[in-house]
């Protein structure tokens, strides 16, 4: 599995755990992985610390993006599908040092694939904004 596709799978399941507001999330990532048939351990590994250290860092993240949406807008009005993505970016370009062009890039195609039309061009200018603003390195 390459990582694309982890980090496809990493989506899918915070997008899941988004929407059911599940609170036993290593319960539901274990059926995820069963369900899914995902048995590689890098996989797993990847996904389980995207999905903890999101939770853990959610505020923080939640923060970056709410910083940089348009002044009319809320973070209710952000799309499920995008907030997923745009969370997991962040996670991936703060900690766990991904450069950002690549995290910016692979959340573009995530938005393409599952978002609306309007999407790809919203993630990619949170996203754009928030790297500008934390002054990330490449």
């Amino acid at each position: 599995m390459n990582r694309s596709s982890i980090r496809e799978q990493a989506f899918k399941l915070l997008y899941s755990i988004e929407i059911q507001k599940d609170k036993n999330i290593q319960e539901q990532t274990e059926l995820y992985f069963e369900s899914n048939h995902i048995n590689d351990e890098e996989a797993k590994k990847y996904i389980t610390d995207a999905i903890n250290g999101i939770k853990e860092n959610k505020d923080s993240i939640d923060e970056k993006i709410e910083k940089n949406l348009k002044s009319n807008w809320k973070m209710e009005r952000v799309s499920r599908i995008d907030l997923t993505i745009l969370r997991l970016a962040i996670y991936e370009i703060e900690y766990n040092k991904i450069p950002y062009k690549v995290a910016i890039n692979e959340a573009v195609e995530l938005a393409k694939k599952y978002g609306e039309d309007t999407s790809k061009n919203f993630v990619n200018g949170i996203l754009a904004s928030v790297v500008k603003e934390e002054n990330y390195e490449e």
